[in-house]
């Protein structure tokens, strides 16, 4: 059982910090051509990759301990 948790922390936080890059570039694309929209888009898609980062690194204490 602790090496579903151990490959799910890993999978979340590598998926979390992809997303997070994705929102970023996006956010910065929508910047550089003024729309707003993406802007939005990007920041949305950042916080949530930053959330499943922040999940798979909760995951991965749980597992420390157990």
């Amino acid at each position: 059982m602790a090496d579903d948790f151990d490959n799910d922390g890993l999978e979340n936080r590598m998926k979390g910090t992809a997303k997070e890059a994705s929102g970023k570039l996006r956010n910065a694309a929508g910047g550089l051509t003024g729309d707003t929209s993406e802007q939005i888009k990007g920041k949305a898609k950042e916080l949530e990759g930053k959330a499943q980062r922040k999940i798979g690194e909760a995951e991965d204490r749980v597992d420390e301990d157990a």
